[in-house]
């Protein structure tokens, strides 16, 4: 039995690591574990905190190349028909698409490809274009929320004429549904947290404690999204 289950767990690590959300989700780990592990060490350990430093900027360049051509799925869903949601999915998708677009630019200015000044001012409009997708994707996920919540309600006082195991069936999906919307909530809002860091930096974003339980919250909601059922 426990080796059934290592194994299914491991075939499951196999299929994750296949994706590049999965990959961006690990390498997002080890770059805010890295920030926390430099905070710590930094005043007693100079030469440990040297080692962490250079593994949170080595991974973090390596989640901007992941992310090359993600700037199309934003772009893509501008072609499309915005469906229910109109302009908040337009904004959203628009948002993503800047964000992911200048991340490019930020990335080849900082491995001296194009010329250093060009990262500061690609990071901020990236930055800015990562802050309105998130509010408008957040927006979205709490419309849908209310409305499980509502459809849960209904189902849940017998209405519709649904024989009882269809209802819980359809109560079980909503619930399962929330528990998604409400981890890409919690990753959108820590993102959110990081990223208006790069445009207004200030004590309390910019903080190497809020940085890193940041993108930690945003990395495992990812992972648990992320994750082969």
């Amino acid at each position: 039995m426990s080796g059934g289950g290592a194994g299914d767990t491991l075939d499951k690590l196999v299929v994750f690591l296949a994706k590049r959300d999965g990959i961006d989700k690990l390498v997002k780990t080890y770059q805010y574990v890295s920030k926390l592990a430099h905070w710590a060490a930094e005043t007693s350990h100079p030469g440990l905190a040297g080692r962490a430093k250079s593994w949170e900027t080595a991974a973090g360049l390596s989640r901007k190349v992941f992310r090359s051509g993600r700037s199309l799925t934003g772009f893509n869903a501008l072609r499309r028909s915005p469906g229910e949601f109109g302009a908040l999915a337009v904004l959203a998708n628009a948002g993503e698409m800047v964000y992911f677009f200048f991340d490019h630019f930020t990335w080849l200015s900082r491995v001296g490809v194009l010329e250093p000044w060009l990262a500061r001012r690609a990071s901020f409009v990236s930055a800015f274009g990562e802050c309105v997708g998130y509010v408008f994707f957040i927006v979205m996920d709490f419309i849908m929320i209310r409305r499980g919540i509502r459809r849960e309600r209904a189902l849940l006082r017998g209405g519709e004429g649904k024989e009882e195991e269809e209802r819980e069936g359809e109560v079980r999906r909503i619930r399962a549904d929330r528990v998604m919307r409400l981890m890409g909530t919690a990753a959108n809002l820590a993102d959110l947290v990081i990223a208006v860091a790069d445009i207004e930096p200030n004590p309390f974003c910019n903080h190497a404690v809020t940085l890193g339980i940041s993108g930690l919250v945003s990395a495992w909601a990812g992972w648990y999204r992320n994750w082969p059922s």
